[in-house]
């Protein structure tokens, strides 16, 4: 199965956000394993790396950016991405940015805590206690 996983998803393993770690970590070992095609978009990794840099190290950044670049494979965001971002439904930005990634690459679902932020999706939406229960 082909996943985009939500920034959120990928800060609550690198940064163990409680409640949500322990089911975002077994998403991201099936992702290692390759039970799981986990992607996130190259967009996401700034936004990782300011987060983490932010709450904790510049090392412990530079370190998640590198765990994510070994896990998943990094969807691009170009022109098309954007320019298609713009006219979805969604109000946040970032997230029909990884909604139009999610639908150019083909993906079979996204993993979030945030469904709502993907409002009208065509794209199956699984919170990872969902996809969890599935592996």
């Amino acid at each position: 199965m082909k996943i985009l996983v939500d920034t959120n998803v990928v800060l609550d393993v690198l940064l163990d956000r409680a409640p949500w770690a322990d089911d975002a970590s077994q998403i991201w070992r099936a992702c290692e394993t390759g039970r799981l095609h986990g992607c996130v978009p190259g967009s996401a990794l700034t936004t990782i790396f300011y987060v983490a840099r932010r709450m904790t190290t510049l090392r412990t950044a530079q370190v998640a950016v590198g765990l994510c670049l070994a896990t998943f494979d990094v969807l691009p965001v170009d022109r098309a991405a954007l320019e298609h971002a713009t006219m979805l439904a969604g109000s946040d930005f970032e997230d029909n940015v990884q909604l139009a990634c999610a639908l150019a690459a083909g993906m079979d679902a996204i993993v979030t805590r945030n469904g709502s932020d993907f409002r009208d999706s065509p794209v199956l939406l699984l919170t990872p206690a969902e996809l969890v229960a599935q592996l």
